[in-house]
């Protein structure tokens, strides 16, 4: 197995160059030394034979660095389109519950490299805060949470911010924890029978099913006369 890395920002390049055997790492080539790395003894042989092959340890150094890296490029801009787009996040603070954490929710950014955190007057803040994993969308983009724990008071009396940053984009996204930017259910799953919206609704069914069950009622007696009379009438020709 082999490859490169480079780092578009740095111009820092990586190459590595490893084989196994039943699964398990056999030797690996260091570009630094151009020698060889035996990981288990019965790998040694194998490195002191290739580690005095400096022609060919000098061709993979200069494959790694230089031929494999330009490549990398070629095929960055062939896919540059999709690889190396940028998507914007959309940026939302949640909360379950009014005693609940503020999760401060990004998502439909590209490419993965994210950064999400807290800020409370200005100052990154660490404390009650829980660094969520970075999660695949279904439409290649991704999404990451943070959660914090803070009071309504502790919010309210200071100024509270989500900040995002996304990997080749240089603005900074971010979200002020007021109660106006707050989204949750609580509210609307909470209202109960007093709420006058609730109230009307129920009220309105309750008179559409008993107006329905009037009606089956009538047509019930109506078929049940029409049945009678037949019965009668059948009986008096009969006698």
């Amino acid at each position: 197995m082999y490859g490169c890395e480079w780092d578009d920002e740095s111009g820092v390049t990586e190459g590595f160059m490893q084989f196994g055997y039943d699964g398990e790492d056999f030797v690996a080539f260091d570009q630094k030394t151009k020698t060889w790395i035996a990981p288990t003894p019965q790998a040694v042989i194998t490195k002191h034979k290739w580690d005095r092959n400096m022609g060919f340890n000098e061709q993979q150094k200069h494959y790694l660095t230089q031929e494999c890296i330009e490549w990398l490029k070629k095929y960055l801009d062939y896919g540059k389109s999709t690889l190396q787009r940028t998507v914007h996040p959309l940026v939302s603070l949640l909360q379950k519950t009014p005693s609940s954490p503020v999760t401060c929710h990004a998502t439909g950014f590209y490419p993965s490299g994210v950064m999400v955190f807290w800020q409370k007057d200005g100052q990154d803040q660490h404390e009650d805060v829980e660094n969520g994993e970075t999660l695949h969308n279904d439409d290649g983009t991704f999404q990451k949470s943070v959660p914090l724990t803070v009071t309504p008071e502790e919010w309210k009396n200071n100024k509270y911010q989500c900040v995002v940053q996304v990997t080749g984009i240089k603005e900074d996204f971010i979200k002020v924890l007021t109660e106006s930017e707050i989204q949750t259910n609580w509210g609307k799953t909470n209202r109960g029978a007093n709420d006058p919206n609730t109230t009307g609704s129920a009220l309105i069914i309750g008179v559409v099913v008993a107006l329905l069950a009037i009606v089956a009622v009538v047509v019930g007696v109506v078929i049940w006369k029409k049945k009678s009379k037949k019965g009668e009438g059948a009986e008096e020709d009969r006698n």
